[in-house]
C-alpha cells in the first residue's frame, strides 16, 4: 500500500448491554442507515430467545455470544494465482475478521430463512447456532472442510 493504513474506527457500546460486540452486530444488520430499526430487531430477537430457551441458565446475551463462538471459522481459503494455475490456499483468519465473518454469516442465513419477521428469523438462527446446527454453522463447517482439503497448498501462503 502506498498510503498509511487508515485508522481503526472506535465502535461505541450499545445502550442496553453496554457491549461493543452488540454494536458491531447491529451495524452489520443495518440497512440504509436505519440503526434504530436494527437495534429493535436485535433486542426483539433476544427477547424471543429468552422466552423460547427459558430452561437455559444463561442470559440471552450469553446465548448469543456462545452462538457466535460456535459459528466463528478459524481458517478460510483464499485464491492465489501461481504460474497460470489458481490454488485455493488455506489461511488463518485475523481475530477481527473472524468476528466480522461470523456476524455476517449469522445475519445472511437468518435473512434466507423462512419466517414472519426478521426478529423471529434471527432468533431462530441464534438458537440453531447455539445448538451447533443451522445454515451459519454449516457454512463454518464447509469453510473448514475446504481448508482441510486444500492443506497441500498451505506452503503457498502469503
Amino acid at each position: 500500500m502506498r498510503k498509511a493504513k487508515p485508522k481503526k474506527r472506535l465502535v461505541l457500546p450499545d445502550p442496553v448491554f453496554g457491549d461493543t460486540k452488540v454494536s458491531k452486530f447491529v451495524n452489520h444488520l443495518m440497512y440504509d442507515g436505519k440503526k434504530n430499526t436494527s437495534y429493535e430487531i436485535f433486542y426483539k430477537s433476544l427477547e424471543l430467545v429468552k422466552t423460547k430457551m427459558a430452561k437455559e441458565e444463561k442470559s440471552p446475551l450469553e446465548i448469543w455470544k456462545q452462538a457466535l463462538d460456535n459459528i466463528t471459522p478459524q481458517v478460510e481459503v483464499k485464491s492465489r494465482r501461481i504460474g497460470g494455475a489458481t490454488f485455493q490456499v488455506p489461511t488463518e483468519i485475523r481475530p477481527d475478521r473472524k468476528e466480522s465473518v461470523s456476524m455476517k454469516n449469522m445475519i445472511n442465513y437468518a435473512r434466507k430463512r423462512g419466517g414472519k419477521s426478521m426478529a423471529e428469523k434471527l432468533a431462530a438462527e441464534i438458537m440453531d447456532a447455539y445448538n451447533n446446527q443451522g445454515g451459519a454453522f454449516k457454512r463454518k463447517e464447509d469453510m473448514h472442510r475446504m481448508a482441510e482439503a486444500n492443506r497441500a497448498f498451505a506452503h503457498f501462503r502469503f
